[in-house]
């Protein structure tokens, strides 16, 4: 046996390849509040980074970055609607 390892995903260095992975990633209709919580969450990292890796387009970065933080705001806000105990 080899033990040859898959190569590991790297992150999106551009804002493009950013905007690719998300869209890939992105859940179905369907999917659970948790799900599309994780999502957004993720989005906003992923573009955070970009801020970082493209400087070209850091303002548009910041911009999706926030833009995802507000969604994931507006889903927790429905998830403790749904659990007023939490």
């Amino acid at each position: 046996m080899t033990g040859t390892k898959a190569a590991k995903p790297r992150p999106p260095l551009t804002l493009m390849q950013a905007h690719e992975e998300l869209v890939r990633a992105r859940p179905c209709r369907k999917a659970s509040l948790s799900v599309w919580l994780a999502y957004y969450q993720h989005s906003v990292t992923v573009y955070e980074h970009i801020v970082k890796t493209d400087p070209t387009h850091d303002g548009e970065a910041l911009y999706w970055a926030q833009r995802e933080r507000i969604h994931a705001k507006m889903i927790e806000a429905r998830i403790r609607g749904q659990n007023p105990s939490a």
